[in-house]
């Protein structure tokens, strides 16, 4: 039992099947993952449902069960079994983690949530489209009544907003919300002092002075840059050849005043992009490979970033680009910048995503903290 990556679907199927042991289609996940696909999610999302749905098949093989015969009693014991498996894919940060008897590193916690999820929402899908006789879904959720008292809660701003009631998950494991790490200044000038290439440098500037996300500047185009006004537009795009998305579903305009980002990107385009090449995406793969003059991926980008950790000396399991976007935000807290306008600038759905970069730096409660010292001393 496998998932199969389709080298060319046709349009309205899913990029990925899942392939049973008796080597057919399992129908039921390849009904999902279309719908999934219709709905204009990323591949990689679709993806990582063909994976949660994987996991959900393998364990109702062990059980000589069908998709069907999966009841809530038998959620609880597909929750035992997951924190028994072990994880084959590669590991894709370094870090110490427990290791299974099979040799394999244990899923993690939130990694079994989100196979819940995963599999919570399959079964949404399967009662909707009638191939689920029970009528309610066996991963329960229920109100979450302590979280609809906290006061920091979020709410719509307008009373004719509809009414966000808070759902919790009958069955999930206890998590760590981590703080997020921001990299330290040193930090990143080694990181550039490193990189020889102007587009790595380009790159590394537009997404710590931007905030961006590592597939919104990968899938820039030149008509989302205007030098004059500096400032670009993060837009919504499904064209990428290499899967790229925003994860955002809004576009949004990043000012740029700090004249860093554009800089750096005007000396890659001006003296190092080939001019010759009919594409409109800005980054562009390197080199004398096959795969030279193709827009980059997300794979290459990870894989710049890595080896200029590697060589500047400073990897950790936290440091990545993604941990890029969390400078900016850290560093726009620090100097004061608004909640509700640093959401808008990140491009976050909710200030509730938002308010994380609060913890780091909280403005209101360093205030307190001095004026208690202060009062104390007066003592």
């Amino acid at each position: 039992m496998r998932v199969v990556n389709v080298e060319e679907p046709l349009d309205g199927k899913s990029p990925y099947v899942l392939v049973r042991t008796d080597g057919q289609v399992d129908p039921d996940v390849e009904a999902f993952l279309d719908f999934l696909t219709v709905r204009l999610l990323s591949p990689n999302t679709v993806r990582a449902y063909a994976y949660d749905s994987l996991k959900l098949l393998r364990f109702l093989e062990t059980r000589n069960l069908s998709v069907r015969e999966f009841s809530a009693p038998l959620s609880v014991d597909f929750l035992h079994w997951l924190r028994t498996q072990s994880s084959k894919r590669r590991v894709q940060r370094l870090g110490v983690g427990v290791v299974a008897e099979s040799g394999g590193r244990v899923l993690s916690a939130r990694t079994c949530n989100r196979v819940l999820a995963g599999v919570s929402t399959f079964y949404e899908f399967l009662i909707t489209a009638g191939r689920y006789d029970a009528a309610e879904n066996p991963l329960a959720k229920r109100l979450d009544t302590a979280a609809a008292r906290v006061p920091a809660r979020y709410r719509p701003p307008l009373l004719t907003s509809a009414k966000q009631r808070p759902i919790r998950r009958v069955l999930r494991l206890k998590t760590v919300d981590p703080l997020p790490r921001p990299i330290p200044d040193d930090v990143y000038l080694r990181l550039l002092e490193v990189m020889p290439r102007l587009r790595d440098q380009a790159l590394m500037e537009l997404m710590w002075e931007g905030g961006l996300r590592p597939g919104e500047v990968l899938g820039l185009q030149f008509e989302d840059v205007q030098y004059g006004r500096r400032r670009i537009a993060v837009r919504t795009r499904n064209t990428h050849p290499k899967g790229v998305r925003q994860k955002s579903r809004r576009d949004r305009m990043v000012d740029l005043y700090e004249d860093r980002g554009l800089p750096a990107l005007n000396r890659y385009v001006m003296l190092e992009r080939p001019q010759d090449v009919d594409c409109e995406y800005i980054f562009l793969v390197g080199g004398k490979g096959s795969r030279r003059h193709e827009p980059l991926s997300y794979n290459g980008l990870f894989r710049m970033f890595t080896r200029a950790a590697d060589r500047a000396g400073v990897r950790t399991p936290w440091l990545t680009p993604h941990s890029l976007r969390h400078t900016h935000a850290t560093r726009m807290t620090e100097l004061g910048m608004r909640e509700l306008t640093l959401s808008t600038r990140l491009g976050h759905a909710s200030p509730e995503s938002t308010r994380v970069y609060t913890r780091v730096s909280d403005h209101e409660v360093l205030q307190d903290y001095q004026q208690a010292l202060l009062g104390g001393a007066a003592q």
